[in-house]
């Protein structure tokens, strides 16, 4: 049995969602719990989006935000979308291209869709930017959750 069903979107159902399947995530966690705070909002057609300042911390080469800080924002947007659509997954697979250099300590915006539904199995893509200039897209698949 699924845990959830493929829903139209719905903003509170992805705060509930998130809350009960997502509450202790790195990346969408509070910042006083030491997450980083990604909030995504629900757009009238069904996309996510949000907007994070990482701190300096989280550089790897000194003033760019590491890959994998990146990999995990656009994953978690992708992850918060499925919610609005009331499904909660897994990442089964995750692809990420990186198109320029990502500025820590500056504010991005990160924004995600689902382009597949096809249960157990979801696809979706992301896109993250910062100063208007796309700077990371990805596509990944997930794996629907089951009680």
């Amino acid at each position: 049995m699924s845990a959830t069903t493929d829903t139209r979107p719905d903003a509170g159902l992805l705060e509930r969602m998130r809350a009960a399947h997502h509450a202790g995530c790195v990346v969408c966690g509070r910042l006083r719990d030491g997450g980083l705070g990604l909030r995504v909002r629900l757009r009238d057609d069904g996309s996510v989006a949000g907007t994070v300042r990482p701190s300096d911390d989280l550089a790897g080469y000194a003033g760019l935000l590491h890959g994998g800080v990146i990999s995990a924002l656009v994953d978690c947007a992708m992850t918060n979308c499925l919610f609005a659509h009331g499904v909660a997954a897994v990442t089964a697979e995750l692809n990420v291209r990186f198109r320029h250099p990502v500025a820590s300590d500056t504010l991005l915006t990160v924004a995600a869709s689902v382009t597949r539904r096809s249960a157990p199995l979801y696809v979706a893509r992301a896109e993250l930017s910062q100063g208007g200039q796309v700077k990371a897209t990805a596509c990944g698949k997930f794996m629907e959750m089951s009680r």
